[in-house]
C-alpha cells in the first residue's frame, strides 16, 4: 500500500509541481499545461519502467548466482561421496571391485582439478603398499625368482597394472613434482607410453618391464633394477640412475642426455643410436655394451669400464677420448634401426641368460 501511495503521489502530484517550478510564473493555457504535465508523467513512467527492468535483471542475476552456488555445492557433495566410495573400493578383497575403484578415482581426477593431486598420490601409495620391493605379500614371486618364472604384472596383479597405467596418464597434466613410487615390485610391468616425469623410482624393480617411449625426464632411478628392461626411444633426460642395474637393458635410440649413470651396471646393454651428450658415466660398467651409433659427445667417462664394448664409425666419443686404449671393440654399424612395433611383447618374451655374471656388491668400496 505504501508503494502504491508513493507511486500515486509521484505520478499525480509531482509532475504538476515540476511544471510549475520550471514555468516560474509564466502563463500557459490549460491545454498547454496539461500537455506539459503529461510529458513529465511519461518521462517518470519510463524512468520507473527502466528501474523495474534493472531491478528484475539484478534479481535474476542474484537468483542465478544462488542457483549456481547451490549446484556447485551439490556437485562437490556428489564428488566427495564418489571419492569416498572409490577409496573404500580399493580396500576390497575382490579384484574387480578394486579395479573399479581405481577407474572411478581416475574419472574423478579427470573432472575435478581440485582432486587431481590427491588421486595421483593415492595411486602412488597403492602401488607402494600393494607391491613392495622386496616382495612381502603372500603368493608374490620371491625376489630371487628367475624373471622367466614371473608372470606379467597385468596377469599376476591386474589392479596394480591398472593403477600404474592411470598414474602414468594422470601425471601428464600434473606440474612436475615429487611423487614417490620407490621400492616397488614392477617386474614385467607394461609402462609403454606413460608419463613418469620427475617420479621417484629409487630401488624399484623394473626387471624385464616394457618401458617403451616413456617420459622419465628428471626421474630418480637410484639403485633401481632395470635388467632386460625395454627402454627404447624413452626419455631419460637428466634422470638420476646412479648405481642402477641395467644389464641387458635395451636403450635403443633413447634420450639419455645429461643423465647420471655414475656407478651404474650397463653390461650387455643396448645403447645403439642413443643420445648421451653430456651424460655422466663415472665408474659405470659398460663392458659388452653395444654403443654403435651412440652419441657420447661431452659425456663423462672417467673410470668407466669399456673393455669389449662395441662401437662403430658412427659412435661419437668425447673430445680427446681414446676408445682403442679403453678396450672398445670396433664393429660394423647395423644401419637404420626400425621402431619397435609391438614393444609390450617384452613383458612375455623369455629373457636370455646374462653372460656378465652377477651385479657387483653396491656396498663395496669404489676402490
Amino acid at each position: 500500500m505504501a508503494a502504491l501511495v508513493a507511486l500515486a503521489v509521484l505520478l499525480l502530484a509531482l509532475p504538476a509541481l515540476v511544471v510549475d517550478h520550471d514555468l516560474a510564473g509564466a502563463q500557459l493555457t490549460a491545454a498547454e499545461r496539461l500537455n506539459a504535465v503529461n510529458d513529465v508523467r511519461t518521462t517518470l513512467l519510463q524512468a520507473i519502467g527502466g528501474a523495474v527492468v534493472l531491478f528484475g535483471a539484478y534479481a535474476t542475476w542474484r537468483q542465478l548466482r544462488v542457483s549456481q552456488d547451490g549446484l556447485h555445492a551439490t556437485r562437490e557433495g556428489h564428488v566427495t561421496d564418489r571419492f569416498s566410495r572409490a577409496v573404500e573400493q580399493l580396500g576390497s578383497d575382490k579384484l574387480d571391485v578394486r579395479i573399479g575403484g581405481i577407474y572411478a578415482l581416475r574419472r574423478i581426477a579427470d573432472h575435478s582439478e581440485r582432486d587431481h593431486e590427491s588421486v595421483v598420490s593415492i595411486m602412488a601409495a597403492y602401488l607402494r603398499t600393494h607391491l613392495p620391493w622386496p616382495p612381502q605379500e603372500p603368493g608374490a614371486p620371491a625376489a630371487d625368482a628367475s624373471i622367466n618364472s614371473v608372470r606379467p604384472l597385468e596377469t599376476r596383479a591386474a589392479d596394480a597394472q591398472v593403477a600404474l597405467t592411470c598414474l602414468g596418464v594422470l601425471t601428464q597434466d600434473r606440474t612436475p613434482g615429487w611423487l614417490n613410487v620407490s621400492f616397488t615390485d614392477l617386474r614385467r610391468a607394461d609402462c609403454d607410453g606413460l608419463w613418469l616425469s620427475g617420479v621417484n623410482l629409487d630401488g624399484t624393480c623394473l626387471e624385464a618391464a616394457s618401458v617403451y617411449q616413456v617420459n622419465l625426464r628428471g626421474a630418480s632411478l637410484i639403485r633401481a633394477n632395470l635388467r632386460h628392461a625395454e627402454l627404447g626411444t624413452s626419455i631419460l633426460h637428466r634422470a638420476r640412475c646412479t648405481g642402477a642395474d641395467l644389464r641387458g637393458a635395451r636403450l635403443l635410440k633413447a634420450d639419455l642426455r645429461e643423465a647420471d649413470f655414475s656407478g651404474a651396471d650397463l653390461r650387455e646393454a643396448n645403447l645403439r643410436k642413443a643420445r648421451a651428450g653430456g651424460t655422466v658415466f663415472v665408474r659405470a660398467d659398460l663392458r659388452m655394451a653395444d654403443l654403435r651409433g651412440c652419441d657420447l659427445s661431452g659425456a663423462d667417462l672417467r673410470q668407466a669400464r669399456l673393455e669389449t664394448a662395441l662401437a662403430s664409425s658412427l659412435t661419437v666419443w668425447p673430445s680427446g677420448f681414446d676408445a682403442e686404449a679403453a678396450g672398445v671393440v670396433a664393429a660394423e654399424d647395423p644401419g637404420a634401426e626400425p621402431d619397435n612395433v609391438l614393444p609390450a611383447a617384452a613383458i612375455t618374451a623369455p629373457v636370455p641368460v646374462l653372460r656378465s655374471g652377477p651385479a657387483p656388491d653396491p656396498t663395496a668400496s669404489a676402490d
